[in-house]
């Protein structure tokens, strides 16, 4: 259930991002027609990728190593899918748009990978 929040997160996060892009693309267009606009909004882009990339490595340095005898907590799957797209959104956005391209291009592989996961195994006999 919280893999599917996750998903459905940044589903709604690459939505309204999509749709700051083409506003601010609306917007700018009147004044710099469409290839100026769309410079505009590649360097918008890139400055808040660059932004997310400062901050992701400064916290990065912060970070401080484990002591040597600490064991690692025993999280399940989605509880670490969760802390990563808490900790690193534009990371699992781009994540996410990426397997929603790969999905889109390959329906066949798509749907044997979703009935792995979906259909239940019988412990041999």
């Amino acid at each position: 259930m919280t893999l599917a929040a996750a998903a459905a997160i940044a589903a709604a996060a690459a939505v309204g991002v999509f749709a700051a892009a083409f506003a601010l693309y609306a917007v700018v267009e009147t004044w710099l027609g469409p290839a100026g606009a769309a410079a505009v909004v590649a360097a918008v882009a890139a400055l808040i990728v660059a932004v997310a990339g400062l901050l992701a490595a400064r916290k990065a340095e912060h970070r401080q190593a484990p002591p040597a005898g600490a064991t690692p907590d025993a999280f399940s799957f989605a509880e670490k899918v969760v802390d990563v797209v808490k900790d690193r959104p534009l990371l699992s956005l781009g994540a996410a748009l990426a397997a929603g391209v790969f999905a889109l291009k390959n329906p066949t592989l798509t749907a044997a990978v979703a009935k792995a996961f979906m259909e239940t195994r019988q412990p041999p006999r």
